[in-house]
Order: C-alpha cells, then structure tokens, then sequence
C-alpha cells in the first residue's frame, strides 16, 4: 500500500504570484480601480450574495496581448493557451534602476527559455500593502525588449504595474507585443527564488479585449 505521507511530500508546491485586488492595490495614475457592489445580499428576502464588479482591465495581476499596442494584434481570445502554461524561469535582477540587454545577458539564461519572469527589487512594494504606486519602479528599455524579442522568449513577466519604465515612450510594449510577445505584468514574486517553476496564468475569455486579469501561479518542478 503506497504511503500516504510520502505521497504528500511529493506534490509540487504552489506559489501564488497574483497579488491580491483590494483598497490596498496600487494603481496607475488615473485609472479607475476597482470598484465592488452587492447586486442583492442573503436576507428574508433574497437567498444569495450576488456581487457587480467594474475594473479597468488591466487591473491587478494581468496578461497583455498584442492589441493592446498593436492597432490589428491579437486579442486574448485569440492567444494561444499553449503559451500562457509551461516551464518558466525566475530571474533575480536585484539593486538596478531599469533593466537593459547586458543585465539580461549577464543572467546567463539557460538557452530553452520561453517564458521568463523578472524578479527585481519591485517585489519589495508588495509587502507594504499601502496603496502608494511607485513612479520609480524597475522596468525594462526598449532594447532590452529588442532582447527579449531576438532570443525567442514567447512571454515575459515584471513584477510591477508595467513592463516599461513610467513616463517612457510606449516603444517597450510595441516592440514585444509587434513580436507577439505575451506580456504578465503586476506579479509578486517576493517569495520566489529564481529557477526553473511551471507558470499557469490563464485569462478570462473575453472576446476582442487587449488585456485580462489572471490568476497566476508557479508549481515547482
């Protein structure tokens, strides 16, 4: 008979990446947020909790997808999930201000990567849970995207709100998602260490939309 323990033990571990949506959760100057209300409440008179949720869509942990920058790109729907589940590799990019191609190629990545996910010193605002958003957050160049893009990498992850740098030109986004070059944004991975992990992170099906939430996680493997 197969020991029960020793079954347990055996099970990847998971690690849930996404941040959590609530009053706390920084947002991108000017955007709405999140807003939550109860469309009825369990009472005498109603037998269920039904909620009504607005959000702009990039709210929270997120996927873009080409036609969030790219006029005819691909829309979540059209993503191929293939891409979205599979082995990616967490990087630690610790004590830099922007991340461009020779910190990258320093990292000396194992050359079958296709899904890379960017810890760097971002990861320490999660732990804060003040709702302040960081202007001065860790993000990559434009050529650093151009890297990104030349070494076949399908989709990549950064551990703030946006994957470039903020009063940058748009120039990062185009040329990763012109690439079709999924992009995982708004992770935390503070209790990460680099290496190799399975990632899940698979959207809403929404049909035509540029961006999704997700709910991303890591297994160990």
């Amino acid at each position: 008979m197969p020991n029960i323990k020793e079954k347990v033990t055996d099970m990847p571990q998971i690690i849930d990446i996404s941040v959590l949506v609530d009053e706390c959760l920084p947002l991108w100057p000017g955007s709405p947020g999140y807003q939550q209300e109860w469309r009825c409440q369990i009472s005498p008179q109603n037998p269920a909790n039904v909620s009504q949720i607005s959000l702009e869509i990039h709210t929270g942990t997120h996927i873009d997808a080409p036609l969030h920058f790219v006029a005819e790109g691909k829309s979540v729907d059209q993503l191929a999930l293939s891409v979205l589940i599979g082995a990616a590799f967490v990087a630690y990019l610790p004590g830099i201000r922007e991340i461009r191609p020779q910190d990258l190629e320093g990292l000396e990545l194992p050359s079958k990567v296709k899904r890379l996910l960017l810890k760097t010193d971002n990861s320490l605002y999660w732990k804060e849970k003040t709702g302040i958003f960081h202007q001065d957050y860790v993000a990559l160049t434009s050529e650093a995207a151009q890297w990104v893009v030349d070494k076949g990498i399908q989709l990549v992850g950064i551990d703030y709100l946006s994957i470039q740098k903020f009063e940058d030109s748009p120039l990062t986004h185009q040329i990763l998602l012109q690439a079709d070059v999924v992009i995982l944004e708004t992770i935390n991975l503070s209790e990460v260490n680099p290496g190799w992990y399975e990632l899940i992170c698979l959207p809403i099906k929404w049909k035509g939309v540029e961006a999704s939430p997700v709910r991303a996680i890591l297994k160990s493997i």
